[in-house]
Order: C-alpha cells, then structure tokens, then sequence
C-alpha cells in the first residue's frame, strides 16, 4: 500500500505546481525571462524625453528590437489592478528573441512635451531608433509593429531611411497616408476633400486637455515606477451619444458642445485638404523617399482601404532601389478594422457572413521579423505570396504577385434611366450599353436631412456608424439616393481591384458633394455594401483650389476610387447608389460655398446626374476573369 503513495505524492506536487504557474501574472512570467525596465526617459534631441517600456531577455547576447510607438495608453496598471495587453505582447516577444520595446509619442502620458495628432516630429522616431540601436543589448536591428495611430508614424519615418530601422509592419496604418497620387487623405482627416468625421469621435477620447494636469518635467525613473501603480495619467471622460453629437452646428464646437477636451481639433478642423501643416509632421507624402522592406495589413471594411492599396503600389513604383520594390509585401482581409486577428471560422462583418477568414498564417508577422532582425533563412520572401488578399462571396484566400492581379481588366457599365432613378423603386439600370439621350434625374439634397450612414468602411465613430456591411434595402428607399442596378447576372464575375467612377453632375447650388456606394445585390433583394467615396465638387479640379458652380452647368466629376474583393455569383445584380451624402462617416456640404466648419444653416440643392453619350455617367470594375 504504502508503494501507492509515492506516484500520488509526485502527482499532487505537478498538479500544485501546475496551478501555481498558472497563477503567476503575466508580469511575474516576464520577470523570470526579461529584463523589465519600465518608465525609461528616452532623451530626443531638443531635450525632451519619451517614456519607454523595455522587456528584453536574460541574455549576455546582443538582440534584435520589435518596437511600437503609440498615442495610447500602455502603462500596466490602470484603477490599481495589472493591465496585460503589453505585457502579453512584450512575453511573446521575449520568448522568441527579442527586445520588445514599447514607447509614447511625446505629450502622452508619462512622456514630456506637447502632442499634435499627425504632426509628432519625424525626428523623435529617428532618435528613439539611434538611442535603441546603441544600448549593449541591442543587436542594432529594429522592427516597427502596430495598428492605426501605432502604425500611422511609421511610413514617414521610414523616410529618414535610419540605418537601424530594418523592416516594417504597418497594419490598418491609413492615419499615415497624407497624398498619395490623388488621394489627399492628410491622416484619413479627408477623403475626396470631405471630412471625415472620425476624429472629431476620436479626439474626444484622446486629446488632452491642455489645461489638465501634468508631471513635472524632469521627474526621476524611480518615482515614475511608484506612481505608475495608482497614477496611470489616462482621462476618463464621460461618454457621448455621438449618434446625436455628431449632428450638432457647427462643426467646430463639436467636441465642446459635448463638454469634452480642448486641444488641437479646433485648429485642425480649419485645415483645408492642401494646408501646409499637413506636411509639417509626421504623415507619409508621395514626395518622400521610403527604401525598407515591408510587410503591409489591409481591410476591405476599414476607413482607409483604398488609399493604402495606393500606397503600397506607390512604394513599388517610386523605390530606388530594386530590393525595395522586391520586398514589399501584402495581406487583405475583410474585416474592420484592426481586426485581422478576431476573424473566426464563421467571420460576420456587419450582418454578411464571410466565412472562414482567419489569416493563412497566424505566425506570420514573426516569420518576417526572424529573416530580417535574426537572418534566419526561412524561406518566406521564396514561400509567401506578394499580395494574399481575401475575395467575399466565395470567402475564400486569394494570391497574385501584383494589386490589382494582373488578370483583373477594367469593364466599364454606365449609369442609365428614363428620368426617374429615385430609390430602388425607380428606374435606374446599370449596363455595359452606352445611353443615348440624356434623361437626368434629379433630387434634393437638404443638409438638415442627410442619407444616414448606414454599415461601410468606417472607424471610431462610437455609436454614432456601425461599420461593415449590411443589408441596405430600407435605405434605398429614400428619394435623395439614386438607385442603378444591373441585369441578374449571367455568370459569376470576380470583382477585384480599385474601381473608378465618374459622374456628370448640375446643381443649383455653387457646391455639394457627391457620393457613390458599390452593392452586391442578391436574388432574394439583400444589397450588401462592399465600399463607398465621396467628392466634395469644389475640389473637382485638385486640392490646391476650389472652384465653384454654375447654376445648371454639367461637370464632370471623377470620384476617389473605391476598392473591394467581391465574387457576384450568377443571378447576382451589381448596383450603385449615388447620392449627396453619408452622414457621418462624412460631414455635411452645407451647400453654401462657405467653410462648413463653421456654419449653422445650409441651403437645400436640387442636384441632377446626367447619363448621356455627351454625358457618359459610368462605373469601371476590375473584373477578374481566370
């Protein structure tokens, strides 16, 4: 009997032991492998210091550095209780090989200095980048990681081409495009010219107040060490219905009709799409050198989708270097986002199921990191495709070595009717057939009763828009939304690619905008958005001017491509709605030609699209015929 015992007793010491590890915080776990250095005062040149989190192994040997830049909050208590997001990511790192080095842009948090949303010196990346690169521990290789406002810096500061800054990750990194070719997004505050209104949602819950209390500058390590357990610096504003707050007048008292945070909006909001501040700071411009490889994170149902596609087909055109153009390398999923890593089995974006989209390969982004911060040879420049992008309808991953693939060819439909396009009751067709006489339609568009958004491409709005897609039959019943729809499809077609529009518009007003969604329409009449854009008509001729209608006049409006990849299955209909407004993932044209900034009333507009063979109204797909 007694021989029993000891196997029981071997047990129960694994079994205890077991659960005493599992016990252990994530930090605890760290600290028997890392290296923690929290709160470290990274000096940049004009003196000011950044704070900066540093897990590195217990090693005597020099190692490579994932690093992350962020506006946001990464300190590890918040309300006195271990917050673990960083830690998790920091003990990944570190059991891999790595330094994981996380840091706040100046003026955030624990770091010292004043904060401009998009306008952060490009030199305080560059600076971070020597200060890591000459620690003993530092194998003097750095890789950049993040999503949105923490992937935003990174494009621009790969300019200044730091020897040390050895490859990228930028994922859902939109907030860092400023122009690139005709896309003046200047951090995704703009498309088409419009505002977007994401920031003024965002800048509530992020912005400091200038007036807030801060830390003395100079504070010592060990003080920020002790403070940080009670003190972690974040606000914790009120919330905010932003479906009613977004619609208050004018738009520039938005955030103080809420009661929220001063701070650089209201400077901001002034800006016009070709202001010279937008290239004083920290986004990437089309007229930047940028020569590292990188690996690049899209959503088709994100805020930025387009210009990011743009972005990384700038890259490859415009690099020096053929090693450049060589490395750079691409993954298009369907989700919202920053979400690549939430889609399941059954992923559901909005109310659309898009099956299984998980990411082909998971281990992925660390597979990139070991061939350029370690040189191991893993094969996976030979093994992983250029572009792998994700197709809804068929749900299924896709690769090509180019975007658009180099199978895709544009098709061009047109916009027709017999005058009476008015929601999906009425008359609009699209066709590959070119129309004949022109038989306009018209509507009004009164900026007090905008089109709602309703699902699409968005971002931190709050509650205010829903992103992803949706079924948008009972919006296309209003009269202000032009409704063109194709013929129940012979075939199935794979759509995919950037798709261009253009638009024959008069108007009785010296400004509107126009706007445009593309729909996978589905035979039981489920319509299911897959992109949107909008041009606001004063900067139909580019950004650096505006130029005003003429009462009656016919111009010509090219829209800011959208982009999807969509399979319309045979008995499936293409259709466009084309209207004068989104709100709010757009703000309103008042109508007036004035700022809309600062304005309280607009003017209704009588707006007509034009379909003719002088005036072809029409949408060209990148049809994908293998």
């Amino acid at each position: 009997m007694k021989k029993l015992y000891l196997p029981i007793i071997l047990f129960l010491l694994f079994f205890s032991g077991s659960l005493l590890a599992q016990e252990k915080t994530v930090l605890e776990q760290l600290e028997e492998i890392a290296i923690v250095d929290q709160k470290v005062m990274m000096p940049m040149r004009d003196g000011i210091r950044l704070a900066t989190d540093i897990y590195r192994p217990k090693t005597d040997q020099p190692v490579p550095i994932i690093f992350s830049r962020t506006p946001y909050n990464f300190n590890s208590y918040r309300d006195g209780e271990l917050v673990t997001r960083t830690l998790q990511s920091a003990l990944e790192a570190v059991k891999r090989g790595y330094a994981y080095v996380v840091q706040n842009e100046r003026g955030r948090f624990f770091s010292e200095g004043e904060w401009d949303i998009l306008g952060v010196p490009l030199t305080d990346g560059y600076d971070a980048f020597e200060w890591m690169s000459n620690q003993s521990w530092s194998n003097g290789k750095i890789g950049t990681i993040g999503c949105s406002s923490t992937a935003e810096w990174q494009m621009a500061v790969a300019s200044l081409n730091h020897p040390a800054h050895t490859a990228l990750v930028p994922q859902g990194f939109g907030a860092g495009v400023g122009r690139i070719g005709n896309y003046y997004e200047q951090g995704n505050w703009y498309r088409g010219g419009a505002g977007q209104m994401l920031f003024t949602a965002w800048l509530y819950g992020t912005q400091h107040d200038p007036l807030a209390p801060k830390l003395p500058v100079g504070i010592e390590q060990n003080d920020l060490l002790r403070l940080q357990r009670f003190y972690d610096m974040a606000p914790r504003y009120p919330r905010v219905d932003w479906s009613e707050g977004l619609a208050h007048l004018p738009v520039q008292e938005i955030l103080r009709n809420a009661n929220g945070p001063m701070g650089i909006y209201e400077e901001m909001i002034t800006r016009k799409p070709n202001d010279p501040k937008w290239f004083e700071g920290g986004l990437f411009h089309d007229d930047m050198d940028f020569e590292k490889p990188a690996f690049w994170f899209v959503s088709w149902y994100d805020v930025a989708s387009s210009p990011n596609l743009a972005m990384y087909n700038h890259i490859i055109a415009n690099a020096k270097e053929q090693k450049t153009k060589d490395n750079q390398f691409l993954i298009i999923g369907p989700t919202l986002h920053c979400a690549f890593l939430r889609a399941t089995e059954n992923t559901i974006v909005g109310e659309r199921s898009v099956g299984d989209a998980r990411l082909p390969d998971t281990e992925v982004t660390y597979k990139w990191f070991d061939y350029w911060l370690k040189g191991q040879d893993n094969g996976i420049l030979e093994t992983m495709p250029k572009v792998q992008y994700f197709t809804m309808g068929i749900n299924k991953w896709q690769s090509a070595d180019t975007w658009p693939p180099k199978e895709a060819r544009m098709e061009t439909f047109f916009l027709d009717s017999k005058g009476n396009a008015n929601s999906r009751l009425g008359d609009g067709v699209l066709s590959k057939k070119r129309p004949g006489r022109d038989n306009p339609d018209s509507f009004k568009y009164d900026p007090l009763d905008p089109v709602n958004s309703y699902g699409g491409n968005v971002c931190c709005t709050g509650n205010a828009v829903q992103g992803g897609s949706f079924d948008q039959q009972e919006m296309e019943l209003r009269e202000d939304i032009l409704v063109y729809t194709s013929e129940p499809l012979a075939e199935g077609i794979e759509v995919s690619g950037f798709i261009e529009s253009r638009l024959y518009l008069s108007s009785d007003v010296k400004d509107t905008d126009i706007t445009i969604k593309i729909i996978d329409v589905y035979p039981d009449g489920r319509a299911y958005n897959l992109d949107e854009t909008i041009q606001r008509v004063r900067y139909r001729e580019g950004y650096e001017k505006e130029v005003f209608m003429e009462k009656g006049k016919v111009y010509e409006v090219n829209m800011t491509p959208m982009s999807t990849s969509n399979y319309f299955e045979k008995g499936h209909r293409i259709r466009i709605e084309v209207s004068s407004s989104n709100f709010p993932r757009f703000d309103r044209n008042m109508n007036t030609g004035g700022n809309n900034y600062d304005e309280t009333e607009g003017v209704v507009a009588t707006n007509v699209i034009h379909h003719s063979s002088r005036y072809p109204s029409s949408i060209s797909l990148p049809i994908v015929r293998k």
